[in-house]
């Protein structure tokens, strides 16, 4: 198994009280090459859990396993491979991006520090990166104030793919785009993830962006996971009456994807 989710809590601190548990005893598991998506309204607990996943937060309780291993008895080279090998997608294109650095600088940047390629391998290396991503070459140059939504997004992924992960999380990775772009971007994720057989750690509120990406589903309310199964089962036989309300609220973006 890639990652193992064992009963993890995450609390944040309160000034003169008791501690608030955003995400309460959740387990999971992410087999490599799989889709997994994590559904709920926000403020349920979804992007605390996968910060804790990716190391950004320290869990309260409970083991993030990756490949068997402790991510939090990782550190120095150990937790600096971890962190190649687990990438994330934030939910603010524009704002995840560098704005003092062009495109080429950010992609070069992260291929130099990482010591992903020689020296002279390293354009062609960018162009690569670009061509899976779908962007034009003329974009190197450019500022991220000087590209759409949708494209810094693009280079938001081509980032992540620079280091060759094994497991992508995507946080709401579509929330802040139009319609017709959110479709255009999930695709492109849908097809990344089979070509170079990548885990997606999926997080939504849409199910039915959900079901058109990952195999399996969990949903959380109140940092809890209430439901989980296949995606489809969840989609077409829903247990909960949450489960209900969220399938009811589907925007078009789930229609606008791929069949």
């Amino acid at each position: 198994m890639l990652l193992q989710v064992q009963q993890v809590s995450v609390a944040y601190p309160v000034r003169g009280g008791r501690p608030f548990f955003a995400v309460r005893d959740i387990t999971f598991n992410v087999g490599a090459g799989e889709s997994f998506g994590i559904v709920g309204e926000s403020g349920c607990g979804k992007t605390s859990l996968a910060k804790a996943v990716m190391g950004l937060l320290q869990p309260a309780s409970g083991r993030i396993l990756f490949e068997g291993q402790a991510v939090s008895g990782l550190n120095g080279e150990a937790f600096k491979a971890y962190r190649r090998s687990v990438q994330m997608i934030f939910q603010d294109a524009v704002g995840s991006l560098n704005p003092r650095q062009t495109v080429l600088q950010m992609l070069e940047e992260v291929l130099r520090v990482h010591q992903m390629r020689p020296e002279g391998a390293i354009r062609a290396r960018v162009a690569e990166l670009l061509e899976l991503v779908g962007l034009p070459s003329d974009v190197l140059q450019a500022y991220p104030r000087e590209l759409s939504g949708g494209q810094c997004q693009r280079v938001s992924i081509a980032r992540c793919l620079a280091l060759e992960p094994r497991l992508i999380i995507a946080d709401e990775p579509v929330s802040a785009l139009d319609v017709s772009v959110q479709a255009r971007i999930l695709n492109l994720i849908r097809s990344l993830q089979r070509e170079l057989n990548l885990a997606v750690l999926l997080i939504s509120h849409d199910l039915a962006v959900v079901r058109n990406i990952c195999d399996r589903v969990c949903v959380m309310y109140q940092g809890e996971v209430i439901e989980h199964g296949s995606a489809i089962e969840v989609m077409d036989k829903p247990r909960e009456a949450y489960t209900k309300s969220l399938l009811a609220a589907v925007p078009d973006v789930g229609r606008a994807l791929k069949p």
